[in-house]
């Protein structure tokens, strides 16, 4: 009943419903006015301090992230020039490789040749020792025929060693000489 009374008070009087009493005004700035005072005492400089620290948090993530990016394109790049370095070395060490193997062949090859050459000097070499051998036994057999034709022509034994050699010299020479005739006119 009390707000009947006083709403019937202030009936005959002109008043704004929109607007409050003087006493809530006042008591509402003083309560704004502490509530403001505490705000700005305590909570703003913690707030302040928080968002401060979630900067410098963020900030330091941003330098630690930069920091890590650029330590990452050095790597990168040493990584790089590492790869690089080694792709050069290895043509280096193929074309060495290259260059080895074809000193080895030539080598080789030139060894083979001087054993192929060796080879077929010695099969002359022993061509011509069977052929001069050959050529005293022929010589030899050739001789005591001539001397057995000759005795046997003769009639008496040609017993002289100095004159058997010469005859049979003799006879060995005219024959060389008209087998190369022969060849000659060939």
């Amino acid at each position: 009943m009390n707000a009947y009374a006083v709403f019937a008070a202030t009936e005959g009087e002109d008043v704004n419903p929109l607007l409050p009493a003087t006493y809530d005004i006042v008591w509402s700035i003083v309560c704004v006015a502490i509530i403001g005072f505490v705000f700005y005492k305590y909570v703003i400089p913690r707030l302040t301090k928080v968002l401060d620290e979630r900067t410098d948090k963020i900030e330091g993530g941003i330098a630690r992230a930069e920091a890590a990016q650029e330590e990452a394109k050095q790597t990168l790049q040493q990584y790089q020039q590492q790869l690089t370095d080694a792709r050069t070395d290895a043509a280096r060490i193929r074309e060495e490789a290259r260059t080895q193997g074809q000193q080895i062949l030539a080598q080789l090859r030139a060894e083979a040749q001087a054993e192929s050459d060796r080879i077929v000097a010695s099969g002359h070499a022993q061509l011509e020792a069977q052929r001069q051998q050959i050529l005293t036994e022929l010589r030899s057999e050739v001789g005591r025929t001539a001397v057995d034709l000759a005795e046997k022509i003769i009639g008496q034994s040609v017993s002289d060693e100095a004159k058997q050699a010469a005859s049979i010299d003799r006879f060995l020479n005219e024959l060389d000489q008209s087998d190369a005739g022969i060849g000659v006119g060939r």
